[in-house]
């Protein structure tokens, strides 16, 4: 077994949010080599992805021969985001989905002859498809399973035909799919198909069709019903998971200077998909703590007739709120997008959670992942604790 076989790692969704992971990545890949890590080396054997973290994760697992080229490929990617690399940004692509979903929305039964072909989502991320085309080397990801780079990848999805949450995953190892109320799983070759679903954000992004069991299921975010964030590197053999999370889990609570108002409909979204991403990843890592602290005060006879171990935990998210920073930034959407979307008051201060997911720009992208590095450096001893100060020393899981 090779040295990062049971050490996994796990990206979680959030659109371009997602920029944060990137600086997260860039920086222990920094904190390794300093400690005299070899920049090829590979730390996670076991990478999981949801929605945008599933492209990220994937992209990482694509290179996962040389960690240290593999993570400067996706920052240069991330540091040069346009928001037309993810979705139509132009005047005609907008009006084809956001402007017709949003009068189907608001004028439907007037709009009959829309209703043989109604628009799928609010904007078409048919860009994001040729994006991974150019981004992804699905070759390089099969020889990395072969060489011992990598023992596992898997990309959650969820299907809007079954409401079922299900895991598609890709290994050499036996690992027979595990069954779980409303989550499944599936072992699969990793495809660019995968990445669309997982990462199409409800009602933003169109739903995609992936074969499960034979048939076909249209499938969304893989955020959505997402019960359990950390399971999929529990089942897959990890014994010590980092987790890059998108938002609240360190992040200082919002601070309110105005009279509260009725909220727009970009709140409303933003709040739903904050929801959709964010709470269910805090539900499960303090399920987790709580579990590792009860089987640390069980007797050693009692703790082998237990199938649950402990699990050595490293948690890295935000110190800043991501939407104040979006707030920052949504004058560089491009011209059609922002004044879609100041229809809706994504523009103003409390819209901005929803824009925070749309904002494929660089000048938003770059501060997330210049956070993301911050955040990472002030964690520095947690970081060489938890890998150990060469690769070797991963044989000895930290234990917090």
């Amino acid at each position: 077994m090779s040295h990062n076989a049971t050490t996994g790692l796990i990206l979680t969704g959030g659109g371009a949010r997602a920029a944060y992971q990137v600086g997260v990545l860039a920086e222990i890949a920094e904190i390794l080599v300093d400690a005299s890590w070899n920049p090829a080396s590979n730390p996670f054997g076991i990478i999981c992805g949801t929605s945008a973290g599933a492209i990220n994760a994937t992209a990482l697992a694509c290179r996962a021969d040389h960690f240290g080229e593999s993570i400067a490929n996706i920052v240069r990617v991330w540091e040069s985001f346009e928001a037309a690399q993810v979705y139509r940004a132009d005047s005609l692509g907008v009006i084809r989905t956001g402007a017709r979903w949003l009068s189907l929305w608001s004028f439907g039964w007037l709009l009959n002859k829309w209703r043989k072909s109604p628009p799928n989502s609010l904007l078409d991320n048919a860009p994001l498809e040729e994006l991974l085309g150019r981004m992804l080397d699905f070759s390089r990801l099969d020889a990395a399973f072969l060489n011992g780079s990598l023992h596992a990848l898997a990309v959650t999805a969820s299907s809007y035909s079954a409401g079922q949450h299900l895991t598609f995953y890709q290994t050499l190892a036996d690992i027979e799919p595990w069954v779980r109320s409303q989550r499944l799983a599936q072992r699969d070759f990793i495809a660019i198909s995968h990445l669309m679903a997982s990462s199409a954000i409800p009602f933003i992004f169109p739903a995609v069709p992936l074969n499960w069991g034979g048939q076909m299921e249209y499938c969304g975010d893989g955020s959505m019903r997402q019960l359990a964030p950390i399971s999929p590197a529990i089942h897959l053999g990890a014994k010590k998971i980092l987790i890059v999370g998108a938002g609240r889990l360190a992040e200082p609570p919002a601070v309110r200077m105005e009279t509260a108002q009725y909220p727009s409909l970009a709140q409303i979204a933003g709040h739903a998909l904050s929801s959709i991403f964010l709470d269910s990843l805090a539900v499960d890592i303090e399920r987790l703590m709580r579990i590792n602290k009860t089987l640390s005060m069980l007797p050693p006879e009692f703790l082998e007739k237990t199938p649950l171990r402990p699990l050595d935990l490293l948690v890295i998210a935000p110190s800043e709120r991501l939407d104040d920073i979006a707030n920052r930034h949504t004058q560089s959407l491009p011209l059609p997008v922002r004044t879609m979307l100041g229809g809706i008051g994504a523009t103003e201060a409390r819209g901005s959670a929803l824009a925070s997911y749309l904002l494929f720009e660089s000048s938003y992208t770059k501060e997330l992942i210049a956070l993301g590095r911050k955040d990472t450096r002030a964690r520095q001893k947690d970081v060489l604790d938890f890998f150990g100060a060469a690769p070797d020393a991963m044989a000895h899981p930290h234990v917090p």
